[in-house]
C-alpha cells in the first residue's frame, strides 16, 4: 500500500507542516487508520478515498492524529489534494467530504492549492485562569471558536512573545477541547506575512503543530477585522514554519499554500 509523507504550506522539504497521505479503495476499519496514524507519528495522517460520480463531492476525507481522530485539518487536506494532483489522480478542482463538511482544493497556475474551508465564528471569552501562566506570556485577548476547531485564539502583544512561547503543555492541555493559537500582529509586515501564530494541541497528541490550516479559518476573520482586508498572508510555526495565504469570503476561508512530497514508500500492514 502507497503512503507519502508530504511537508504542507512550503515549497521546501524539511519546512511546513508533515503530513502522512493513504489514498484507499475504502476506509478500512476505525482501529487500523488509528494504528496506522500512530505508526507514521505525525501530527495528522489523512486517509482518503474516492465516491461514486455525480455526488456532491469526489473525494471521503478523513485525518487522525497518533492519538483521535480530528474534524478539520488544513495541512493534511492540502498534502492529500497535492498527491492527488501531483500523481495525475486529479487534474480539476476536487471536493473532499469531510467531518466538517464539504471542502474544495483547486491547483493554481503557481503551483499552489487553494482550499475551500468554513470560516470558524469568534466568541471573545475573559482569560481562563491559568491561561497566562501556561503559555508563560501576557494575553491581550482570547476568542473561542466554533465546532470543528474547538480553539482558543489568543493575542500576546508582539510577534517576538509569540515566537519566543515554551509553553507548560501538561497545563495548557486543559484549557481547550483541542487546541490553543497564539498569534500576534507581525513586526515586520514588508517581510511577507501579516501576522503570526503558533498553534499548541497537547488535548490530541499534538505538543506544537507546525503549521495549522484550519486554525487560519478562525485568523483570517480575526485579523481581516483588525486590518479591513480580506486578503491576509500569515506565518506559522516555532522550529519548522510555514506560509498560509488566507481570503476572507463571509461564511467560507480560502487557503493557499504550496506542498512537497519528500517520502513515498510503501506500507507493509
Amino acid at each position: 500500500m502507497r503512503i507519502r509523507i508530504v511537508d504542507a504550506f512550503t515549497d521546501q522539504p524539511f519546512s511546513g507542516n508533515p503530513a502522512g497521505v493513504l489514498l484507499l479503495d475504502s476506509f478500512p476499519d476505525d482501529t487500523w487508520l488509528q494504528r496506522v496514524a500512530a505508526e507514521v507519528n505525525l501530527s495528522e495522517t489523512a486517509f482518503a478515498h474516492p465516491l461514486p460520480a455525480g455526488g456532491e463531492a469526489d473525494w471521503a476525507l478523513r485525518w487522525f492524529t497518533p492519538t483521535t481522530e480530528v474534524d478539520m485539518c488544513g495541512h493534511a487536506t492540502l498534502a492529500t489534494a497535492h498527491v492527488l494532483h501531483s500523481t495525475g489522480a486529479v487534474s480539476d478542482p476536487v471536493r473532499f467530504a469531510a467531518r466538517c463538511g464539504i471542502l474544495g482544493a483547486a491547483p493554481e497556475p503557481d503551483g499552489t492549492i487553494t482550499m475551500d474551508f468554513p470560516t470558524s465564528s469568534l466568541t471573545p471569552v475573559p482569560v481562563p485562569d491559568g491561561l497566562e501562566k501556561a503559555l508563560g506570556a501576557e494575553i491581550l485577548a482570547v476568542h473561542d471558536t466554533a465546532a470543528h476547531v474547538g480553539d482558543l485564539v489568543v493575542e500576546l502583544r508582539d510577534e517576538a512573545a509569540v515566537r519566543g512561547l515554551t509553553p507548560d503543555f501538561a497545563a495548557l492541555k486543559s484549557h481547550s477541547s483541542r487546541g490553543v493559537i497564539a498569534t500576534a500582529a507581525a513586526e515586520h509586515p514588508d517581510r511577507g506575512h501579516d501576522f503570526v501564530s503558533r498553534g499548541f494541541f497537547p488535548a490530541v497528541g499534538i505538543d506544537e503543530d507546525p503549521v495549522t490550516g484550519s486554525a487560519h479559518t478562525a485568523l483570517a476573520p480575526y485579523w481581516s477585522a483588525r486590518f479591513g482586508r480580506d486578503d491576509l498572508v500569515g506565518l506559522q510555526g516555532g522550529a519548522r514554519t510555514g506560509i498560509v495565504r488566507t481570503r476572507l469570503r463571509g461564511e467560507r476561508t480560502l487557503l493557499n499554500g504550496h506542498a512537497v512530497t519528500v517520502i513515498d514508500g510503501d506500507l507493509h500492514a
